[in-house]
């Protein structure tokens, strides 16, 4: 089955450096704070870690406001957690495959995992041609087109900066009130 969602590849840049530097401990802990930070901002934004990547996380979203308010979330909060470490993180949507009903196959997750790839440490990337209907208060700044692995021609890609709205709850019933989630 194919589905539209929006895709947040993250990654903390400089991690492997920083466990043979610190320790093995040392690099738990950051690494739980990580973890906390994305939790904290998956849960106030709607939004789901699919899955844990080492380091680095893959959020699925149903919508790309959500996708760019939480990359930029998580780069903001994690700039203190996570520190001397930054965030870097690659958005992008489109239909993917749900996959034995927890993965995703795709374009758009192949394309949102390369951005993360190719983002220094705190940008977050985004295809040009995704730039429509950006959160107010996010500023996108032309980067140009990138070669990424598994992409035929260059990728047209923009920077995203700025301070997301705050995550508002339309839904303020009780969990036990609300009516399941059906797909």
């Amino acid at each position: 089955m194919r589905v539209p969602r929006t895709f947040v590849f993250v990654d903390l840049t400089g991690f492997t450096n920083y466990t043979a530097e610190h320790g093995d401990d040392e690099a738990g802990r950051l690494l739980s704070r990580f973890r906390a930070a994305t939790r904290e901002v998956a849960s106030e934004r709607g939004v789901r870690v699919a899955k844990w990547l080492g380091d680095g996380a893959m959020i699925v979203c149903l919508d790309r406001s959500d996708a760019i308010a939480t990359a930029l979330d998580l780069e903001c909060r994690t700039a203190e957690a996570c520190s001397p470490l930054a965030l870097r993180a690659g958005v992008a949507g489109g239909y993917a495959l749900l996959f034995e009903g927890d993965d995703y196959i795709g374009s758009a997750v192949n394309l949102a995992s390369r951005l993360c790839d190719a983002a220094g440490p705190h940008e977050v990337l985004l295809p040009a041609d995704q730039v429509a209907d950006l959160p107010a208060g996010i500023v996108a700044t032309a980067v140009g087109a990138l070669a990424l692995r598994g992409f035929n021609e260059p990728v047209p890609v923009v920077e995203l900066s700025g301070q997301p709205p705050l995550a508002s709850r339309n839904d303020t019933g009780e969990l036990w009130m609300r009516p399941p989630l059906v797909g």
